[in-house]
């Protein structure tokens, strides 16, 4: 039987989860099948096409919930992983009467999607993930933001941090079909090392540097709150530290960007801020209220690519809304 594997794509845990579940199957549910891999991303407007579903096995990883009866596995750890609250009684009236409680699973404690199907794999089927220490940890830092500081984090020097720009940040539609099925079959290093991947990685650094230099010009901070815009130069992606990197002082920040899909506003906190966790702002929260989401410390809504005026609206609410509670801190 065939298995097609939906995965957070332009996302390092994404991949990760897509290639760890990959293993998992192979090793622990059927072996020799083959896999297929569709990169989802969150955008305005539907999320899935019942059409990409194939007749085999449907997983889904890192992303959120469908209802539909052709989806066999899905694992996530988003706070916001239901679109609406059909979707979530949906999974949880699967869990209930046990027809999904060995297929379908959602934790939002775990820092990674990809730690989390290590740990079910090896707790309840068995998976030996000894060998996938490495892939484990470096998505538990990227995915969690875990990076000893904002200088680390935007100067990438290990190669996880290189991998990520690549996969966050190329164009490359077939670059998940080659780098999936590798990211558990060999060293980080040896992987960035692959000839189809340092092709992409030289111009992306390039790119880097320029986005630094752009958010550098545009950002400014009021309040604890670092605010950009930079629609004018659509990017596929950029890393976002960088707002922290330049204001170490800052607590949140909201930036908008557009790319070749969506405007996108992006919602972070300062990883670094010596604010304790009860004091800051679910972000998840604030922003499923525009139809986005994610997790408490980082979210991000997707508004349709000319639908800029709308995206810069919520902007400023967001601003506005984060201003005043560094203003009630």
């Amino acid at each position: 039987m065939d298995c097609k594997v939906f995965y957070h794509d332009k996302c390092f845990d994404g991949a990760c989860s897509a290639s760890v579940f990959t293993r998992f199957y192979q090793e622990c549910v059927k072996t020799g099948t083959e896999f297929s891999y569709h990169g989802l991303v969150h955008r305005a407007g539907a999320l899935f096409d019942e059409n990409e579903f194939i007749d085999g096995e449907n997983a889904i990883v890192d992303f959120k919930y469908s209802a539909s009866q052709k989806v066999t596995w899905w694992f996530d750890h988003h706070l916001s992983a239901f679109l609406t609250p059909e979707d979530q009684a949906d999974f949880e009236r699967g869990q209930a009467d046990g027809s999904q409680t060995m297929r379908k699973f959602y934790d939002p404690n775990y820092v990674s999607c990809t730690s989390l199907i290590a740990h079910v794999g090896a707790t309840k089927f068995g998976f030996n993930v000894e060998p996938l220490q490495e892939l484990i940890y470096w998505a538990d830092i990227v995915d969690g933001a875990k990076y000893d500081n904002a200088t680390a984090a935007v100067d990438m020097a290990a190669p996880a941090m290189k991998l990520t720009m690549v996969i966050e940040s190329t164009q490359d539609n077939t670059l998940g079909e080659k780098l999936i099925p590798l990211l558990t079959e060999m060293p980080l290093q040896e992987l960035l090392d692959q000839p189809f991947v340092q092709e992409l990685l030289g111009p992306l650094m390039e790119r880097h540097k320029a986005a630094i230099e752009l958010i550098r010009e545009r950002a400014s901070i009021e309040r604890g709150v670092i605010t950009f815009d930079i629609t004018d130069h659509p990017t596929e992606g950029y890393n976002k530290f960088i707002p922290y990197y330049l204001f170490p002082e800052g607590t949140y920040n909201v930036g908008l960007s557009k790319s070749s899909f969506r405007t996108k506003v992006s919602v972070g906190t300062n990883p670094w801020t010596p604010l304790h966790a009860e004091k800051l702002a679910n972000l998840a929260a604030i922003c499923e209220r525009y139809g986005g989401g994610g997790h408490a410390r980082v979210g991000a809504i997707s508004f349709p690519p000319d639908r800029e005026d709308d995206a810069r609206k919520a902007a400023g609410e967001i601003v506005a809304e984060l201003r005043e509670r560094e203003n009630a801190g």
